[in-house]
C-alpha cells in the first residue's frame, strides 16, 4: 500500500551523519572550551576593583555567585610539566633556555642539553625564554634572572640540568625550581593574574650604579607597571584622582591605594626628601628589587 512504502534515497545522496559537537584534537570547539576555562579561572582568582568590588559582587544570579565562590582547583604545573621525548617539544610550545651567573663549563654543559633536547639556548633573555638556569639554590639579582621571574619562567637550578643529561631526556621541573618568588610568579602566570607591578607607576630620580637605571625600566616593563618621566606631585589634584589600585598590595594595607613611586638609589650619599602622601610613596631602589626576586609587593616602613 502507498502508506507503508518506505522511503528509498538514491545512492549518492545518503544524509551525512551530523558533525560531532565536540571535535578530537583542537578544533573550533575545544579552542572556546578552553577559552572559557581560563576565564572563569581568572573570574574566580580576581580580587577588587576601584571600588573594593570583586567579580563576585557582580554577579546577577544565585548560580554564577555560586561558580565564582568555588575554591580554586590546583592547577598548578605538577600536571603541567616538560614532556619531551623524541621532538624536543613541551605541551605549551618549544623549550628556551638561558644561563644567568653559570660558570664557562656549565654553559658547555647547558649547550649540550640544548643538543639533546632539540631546545634552544638564548645568550640574552627574551620573551621566548621558558627556563632560566642558575647555578646554585637561590635566586639572583641578575637581570636574566628577574626578567625570568617576572614573566613567569622556570627558574631551576642547575642541578637540573644534569640530571636530564644523565637521563638524555628532559626531567620534570619541580623538584628543582627556586622556591617563592619564581614558583609565585609562574603560578601567578599560569591562573592568567596581573603581573606584579600592575597598577603601578614609577619614576627613578638621580644615579643609579648598582642597578642602571636602564634595567630598572626593563623590569618595570616587564612586570607591568609604567615609567613616569615627571616626578610625580603629591599635593596634585591630578595625582591623586588616580582610580588604579595595586592589584599585589595586601588588602588590609593602604599600600593598595598607593600607585606612584619615586624610586631612588639607596646606596648613594643622596637622600631625597622623604615623601609619603596619599598615592605617591618613595622608595629606595633596594626595595624595587626585593619586590622583583620575592615577586611581592612588600610593605614599606614609614
Amino acid at each position: 500500500m502507498p502508506g507503508n512504502r518506505q522511503l528509498r534515497v538514491r545512492s549518492g545522496n545518503e544524509p551525512r551523519p551530523a558533525p560531532a559537537m565536540e571535535p578530537e584534537g583542537r578544533g573550533a570547539w575545544a579552542h572556546s572550551r578552553a577559552a572559557f576555562d581560563r576565564l572563569e579561572k581568572l573570574l574566580r582568582c580576581s580580587r577588587w576593583n576601584i571600588f573594593g568590588l570583586r567579580p563576585v559582587d557582580y554577579a546577577d544570579g544565585e548560580n554564577m555567585k555560586s561558580l565564582l565562590l568555588l575554591p580554586e582547583q590546583n592547577e598548578s604545573s605538577s600536571t603541567r610539566h616538560c614532556s619531551v621525548t623524541n621532538t624536543g617539544q613541551r605541551r605549551d610550545g618549544p623549550l628556551v633556555l638561558i644561563g644567568s651567573g653559570l660558570s664557562s663549563e656549565q654553559q658547555k654543559m647547558l649547550s649540550e642539553l640544548a643538543v639533546i633536547l632539540k631546545a634552544k639556548k638564548c645568550a640574552e633573555f627574551d620573551s621566548t625564554v621558558t627556563h632560566v638556569i642558575v647555578p646554585g639554590d637561590t635566586v639572583q639579582s641578575t637581570l636574566k634572572c628577574m626578567l625570568g621571574i617576572l614573566n613567569g619562567c622556570w627558574i631551576l637550578k642547575f642541578e637540573w640540568v644534569k640530571a636530564c643529561l644523565q637521563r638524555k631526556a628532559c626531567e620534570q621541573e619541580e623538584k628543582y625550581e627556586i622556591p617563592e618568588g619564581p614558583q609565585r610568579s609562574r603560578l601567578n602566570k599560569e591562573q592568567l593574574l596581573p603581573k606584579l607591578f600592575d597598577g603601578c607607576y614609577f619614576y627613578f630620580g638621580g644615579a643609579f650604579k648598582h642597578h642602571p637605571k636602564d634595567n630598572l625600566v626593563k623590569l618595570v616593563t616587564a612586570a607591568g607597571g609604567r615609567v613616569l618621566s615627571r616626578k610625580p606631585k603629591p599635593d596634585s589634584d591630578v595625582t591623586q584622582t588616580i582610580n588604579t589600585v595595586a592589584y599585589h598590595a595586601k588588602a588590609d594595607s593602604d599600600q593598595r591605594f598607593c600607585t606612584q613611586y619615586i624610586i631612588y638609589e639607596d646606596l648613594s650619599n643622596h637622600r631625597p626628601e622623604r615623601v609619603r602622601q596619599g598615592k605617591v610613596w618613595m622608595a629606595p631602589s633596594s626595595w624595587f628589587i626585593d619586590c622583583v626576586m620575592s615577586f611581592e609587593l612588600l610593605p614599606l616602613d614609614s
